[in-house]
């Protein structure tokens, strides 16, 4: 997929005022610090798309960016992030889980990990959530850079261990890197066959 347009479309904390459109929608989201904001410039192609901050937790709203005009990317804020107040943590948690819960357009959530970690419980479990709750997702690994392929891999296969002690199969995973630009197609393209799919759905 070639990323020709990228535009900033509305920042809110209620669903309900999010596009009325059906466009597809794809919400990125991940613990705070994960590299979010660099990983959806590098996506667009867009130096400042979403803003980037040495401040983790900065991201608080629902962005709507519109790619290409004919879908939806989608900035939430991260969790886990503990300077943020405990009043304003569970104001904005409380959206996420409402966009989750009720919006319809949602075709697929992104779930970031820094690859450099082992698994993390506050992951786990926020993947829990989305597969109990029935919402499609991916994990997209950040962060390749930082690391020789063979640790990628030998940290990647902890994280597919970790996820079949409760999963009956791992969900589809990208390992990417901002600066280097790794990944970018792969996620790129997944879209795209995604979208493809919606509309020969939809022409049915």
């Amino acid at each position: 997929m070639k990323i020709k347009s990228a535009e900033f479309v509305i920042s809110n904390s209620e669903v309900a005022k999010c596009p009325e459109n059906d466009l597809p929608e794809y919400a990125f989201i991940g613990r705070s610090n994960v590299g979010k904001s660099s990983l959806i410039n590098m996506l667009t192609d867009r130096k400042s798309l979403a803003k980037t901050s040495g401040r983790p937790g900065k991201t608080q709203l629902i962005n709507h960016f519109i790619i290409n005009d004919s879908w939806y990317l989608v900035d939430l804020p991260g969790y886990g992030y503990a300077r943020v107040s405990k009043t304003s943590k569970k104001k904005f948690q409380k959206f996420i889980t409402n966009y989750f819960e009720k919006r319809q357009q949602l075709v697929s959530a992104f779930v970031l990990v820094d690859i450099r970690h082992k698994p993390q419980l506050i992951d786990l479990e926020f993947m829990q959530y989305l597969g109990e709750s029935g919402i499609p997702f991916g994990i997209v690994f950040t962060k390749a850079d930082k690391l020789k392929p063979l640790v990628i891999e030998r940290n990647v296969n902890d994280y597919c261990e970790e996820l079949l002690k409760t999963w009956e199969e791992v969900p589809q995973y990208f390992v990417t890197s901002s600066s280097k630009h790794i990944g970018k197609e792969e996620l790129l393209e997944f879209i795209a066959n995604t979208n493809e799919e919606i509309e020969q759905l939809r022409a049915e």
